[in-house]
């Protein structure tokens, strides 16, 4: 194969990475655009890596399929740390970031591995603490955010904190918001704690099955309010840090601004995630007014 046929492959990959995030990851798409021209590369393989790995059991018709996807990503980096050739554009844009930048194989193989533990759960398998979806949220989001300072070439142990609570706080909320999707889908709310849902009514134990009662709304608002309350402490934790967070990761920590958004969003509504204004806009507000928001914040090179 030519350099230049090379060259070509790498810029389709790239170029399919953009899409997939653009298509599925419309807020963060915006995010990485925010970036340094040289961080960008990086920045949309390693989020494509998430879309693909997120979606995996939502688009499967089976969850069998699903899961098989999400086993056919870990053997992939084990693939691409090993040099090993994958058909498969996001893989090959995450073989070049690989190839080209010091980035940790363990954080990659954490974040899929944490969805394949996920997607072997039973719906009725409901965890018991904010505890348990806290790492989960630090497994799947903050990963990401480690492995894109790593291909930035950002080695900082208070960017790495940072990114730990705005991944943790992004995905508490995501998971919020989600909620009304894994309804639908029969699911039975598996991202409520049951600690939680015990707590303010929700909770029905049946033929030895705990199961989430979907007829409280105001139960239903009272535990969105608690754990919406413990993803904004992860975003102020974040906020105290960004003095000592080297100048060149602030845009990387971006991502804390759709976070902030949800929790705004949700403010806005009670906490009730089935009122329809959450659907509507990016993250349920007007796309001008988060654009603006996102610029204001890469402007002033705050997170």
């Amino acid at each position: 194969m030519t350099s230049a046929s090379t060259s070509s492959g790498a810029r389709a990959a790239f170029s399919y990475c953009v899409q997939q995030v653009r298509s599925y990851d419309y807020h963060h798409y915006l995010c990485l655009l925010e970036l340094p021209q040289n961080m960008r590369k990086s920045a949309f393989a390693i989020r494509a890596f998430n879309v693909e790995t997120a979606r995996a059991m939502d688009v499967a018709s089976d969850p069998r399929i699903g899961l098989m996807r999400l086993l056919w990503w870990q053997e992939a980096i084990d693939k691409i740390f090993s040099n090993k050739l994958i058909e498969h554009p996001v893989a090959q844009a995450l073989a070049s970031v690989v190839s080209e930048h010091k980035v940790s194989k363990s954080w990659l193989k954490r974040s899929v591995e944490a969805r394949i533990t996920d997607a072997q759960r039973e719906p009725t398998d409901i965890p018991g603490t904010v505890e348990e979806l806290e790492r989960y949220a630090e497994d799947t989001m903050s990963t990401i955010l480690y492995s894109t300072l790593e291909a930035g070439g950002i080695r900082s142990t208070s960017a790495d904190h940072a990114a730990s609570h705005i991944g943790k706080a992004s995905g508490l909320l995501l998971l919020l918001k989600s909620l009304p999707y894994h309804a639908s889908r029969n699911r039975h709310f598996p991202y409520i704690p049951a600690r939680l849902a015990e707590k303010h009514g929700l909770l029905v134990i049946q033929g030895g099955r705990s199961e989430i009662r979907m007829d409280s709304r105001e139960g239903l608002c009272n535990v969105v309010f608690e754990m919406a309350s413990v993803a904004n402490s992860h975003l102020q934790k974040a906020r105290e840090l960004a003095k000592t967070v080297p100048g060149e990761a602030h845009p990387i920590l971006l991502p804390a601004v759709p976070a902030q958004v949800i929790l705004d969003s949700l403010s806005r509504v009670q906490f009730d995630v089935f009122d329809p204004r959450l659907a509507q806009g990016i993250l349920g507000v007007p796309p001008l007014w988060y654009q603006l928001k996102l610029k204001w914040f890469s402007w002033r090179g705050k997170y």
